[in-house]
């Protein structure tokens, strides 16, 4: 499956942080969200256990929600979060 495949099209922005590392991996998402309005849905693709931890926890803790986080095929996690209000 490819990483495309793996990605759900009914996200308002994806982002494949599958090459980074923390504490990039949370910077890059948190950046993503601030470019977003609340209430969309902003789809993240990561590996590791690292930001499979912090980044749904660090995400929560900034006011968003967590829709679904799905293990994947080879180590991937597919995270699906909500932005939550301004």
């Amino acid at each position: 499956m490819s990483q495309e495949q793996q990605m759900d099209e009914t996200a308002d922005r994806q982002l494949d942080i599958t090459a980074e590392t923390c504490p990039m991996t949370f910077v890059r998402t948190r950046l993503a969200l601030d470019r977003m309005q609340p209430g969309e849905v902003l789809q993240v693709l990561m590996k590791g256990e690292e930001p499979r931890r912090n980044v749904p926890r660090t995400a929560t803790e900034q006011g968003h929600t967590v829709l679904e986080m799905v293990e994947l095929p080879e180590g991937l996690t597919r995270l699906r979060l909500r932005k939550g209000p301004a």
